[in-house]
């Protein structure tokens, strides 16, 4: 199953998350489809950024949103 998911980056204490679409088999910051967007929780401004037609057109196909992300795609106000 694909799964829309975080994938961590950044030094320790200092993350910084890529929203990626990855087979669910794959581990957290291993091999991913595509890479539609990031969330930095260390930054007051413009936390959250995603692609809103990729993102989209992944869901139509079947991918699967994590609960975090879901949180994130309503918090950066996105119809789906």
């Amino acid at each position: 199953m694909v799964r829309i998911r975080l994938a961590r980056g950044g030094a320790k204490k200092k993350p910084y998350y890529r929203v990626v679409v990855a087979d669910q088999r794959c581990k957290r910051d291993g091999r991913y489809l595509e890479r539609i967007g990031f969330y930095n929780p260390m930054v007051k401004d413009n936390r959250v950024e995603i692609d809103q037609e990729r993102l989209k057109h992944w869901i139509s196909v079947g991918a699967q949103p994590s609960d975090r992300v879901s949180k994130l795609i309503k918090l950066a106000n996105i119809t789906v």
